[in-house]
C-alpha cells in the first residue's frame, strides 16, 4: 500500500518566502509600536517618580494641607497611578496630550506651534550638514592619509570635543558680541517673514551642522574604506577609472546601508538632542518648551514632549533600518 506524502500547508511561511522585503518591513513596524508602547510606560512612569509636587511648587510653601489636596483633585493627581496612564495613553492615541497644569491651555495646540518651530531649524541644519557630511567623507577617503584628510579628521575630532552650549556660545561671542554680522531675536519668531525666519536661526543651525557634522562625515568616511577593499574596486582600478569616480560610482551606493543609519540617527539628534540649542539661543520649540515645563513641575507638558520625542527617535531608526535593508541586497534576501 503506498501512502501519499504528508504535505504541511503554513501560509505564514509561504507569505513570507514570496514576500520577503514586506514582511520584515511589516516586522519592523509591529516592533516600533511594542517599543513606543513599552517607552510610554518609562516616560509616564519617570516622570511620576520625579521629585516634587506641582501643587506644593503652584501654591508655594505656606500652602495649607487642605488648598494642596483641593488642587491634586481637580487635576487628578490623588487618582491610582494605573488609572491616569491608561486615561493618559487612550488620549495620546486620540492626539489629545491633555491641559497643561501652569497655564490651563491644550498641551497639543502649544506642542503643535513648537513643533513646527523645531522642525524648521532642524530642516535647514539636515539640508545643510548631511550632503556636506557625505561630501567632507568622500573627500577624506579619496585623499586619504594625505594633508586633506589629516585636516579634515583634525577639525572633525575637534568639533566632536566640543558640547553644543559650549560652541553656541562661541558663535554667539564671535558673530553677535564681537563682530555683530549676527543678529538672533531672542523672543521674537512668530508674524515674522520667511527671511526673517531664517536669518534669526542662522546661529541655531550653524551650530547643530558643526555638533553633528563631524561623526557623520568619520562614519561615511570609514563606511567606503571598508567597501574599498573589495576585489570589484581592484577592478575598478585596473581599468584606469580615476579615483572620485570609483567612489561616487562603485564604492558609496555599497557603503549606503551604514550611512543611511549614521545619517538617520543624526537626523534623530537634530530633532531630539536640539533641547540644548534651544535652551541657549532662546528658541521658542519643543526643548525650550520641555525645560520650561520642568521648572514648573508641569507634568502634562513633560510627559507629552518625552512621548513625541521618542515616537520622532523611533519613526526615524525604523526608517533607517528599512531602507538600510532595501539598499543591500543581502539584507533583503537573507539566507
Amino acid at each position: 500500500m503506498i501512502h501519499a506524502p504528508k504535505v504541511s500547508f503554513r501560509p505564514g511561511r509561504k507569505l513570507t518566502q514570496r514576500f520577503p522585503l514586506l514582511w520584515t518591513i511589516v516586522q519592523r513596524l509591529l516592533l516600533s509600536i511594542v517599543l513606543l508602547f513599552a517607552v510610554s510606560i518609562v516616560i509616564f512612569g519617570g516622570v511620576e517618580a520625579l521629585p516634587g509636587d506641582f501643587a506644593t511648587t503652584y501654591l508655594g510653601q505656606s500652602a495649607t494641607p487642605q488648598a494642596i489636596a483641593n488642587i491634586r483633585a481637580e487635576l487628578g493627581i490623588d487618582r491610582p497611578i494605573t488609572t491616569r496612564y491608561f486615561q493618559w495613553l487612550g488620549g495620546v492615541l486620540t492626539g489629545d496630550f491633555g491641559m497643561s497644569w501652569a497655564n490651563r491651555n491644550s498641551v497639543t495646540e502649544q506642542i503643535a506651534q513648537r513643533l513646527g518651530n523645531s522642525l524648521f531649524l532642524a530642516f535647514f541644519a539636515a539640508i545643510i550638514s548631511v550632503p556636506l557630511a557625505v561630501g567632507l567623507g568622500m573627500v577624506a577617503v579619496l585623499f586619504r592619509n594625505r594633508l586633506p584628510d589629516r585636516i579634515i579628521n583634525v577639525a572633525s575630532l575637534a568639533a566632536i570635543s566640543l558640547p553644543e552650549f559650549f560652541v553656541g556660545y562661541l558663535l554667539i561671542m564671535w558673530f553677535s558680541v564681537q563682530t555683530g554680522i549676527a543678529v538672533f531675536p531672542a523672543t521674537v519668531y512668530e508674524g515674522m517673514s520667511f527671511l526673517d525666519r531664517l536669518s534669526a536661526i542662522a546661529l541655531p543651525t550653524a551650530t547643530l551642522v558643526l555638533v553633528v557634522l563631524a561623526h557623520m562625515m568619520r562614519m561615511t568616511r570609514a563606511a567606503i574604506i571598508n567597501v574599498m577593499s573589495s576585489p570589484y574596486i581592484e577592478t575598478a582600478e585596473l581599468k584606469g577609472l580615476g579615483g572620485l569616480r570609483i567612489i561616487a560610482k562603485h564604492a558609496a551606493p555599497n557603503a549606503l546601508a551604514p550611512v543611511i543609519n549614521v545619517v538617520a540617527l543624526n537626523l534623530a539628534y537634530l530633532i531630539v538632542g536640539v533641547v540644548v540649542v534651544e535652551v541657549v539661543f532662546v528658541y521658542p520649540g519643543m526643548g525650550q518648551y520641555m525645560v520650561d515645563a520642568v521648572s514648573v513641575r508641569d507634568m502634562p507638558v513633560v510627559q507629552a514632549c518625552g512621548f513625541i520625542f521618542a515616537a520622532i527617535y523611533i519613526f526615524l531608526n525604523m526608517t533607517a533600518d528599512i531602507l538600510a535593508i532595501i539598499a543591500n541586497p543581502r539584507l533583503r534576501h537573507p539566507r
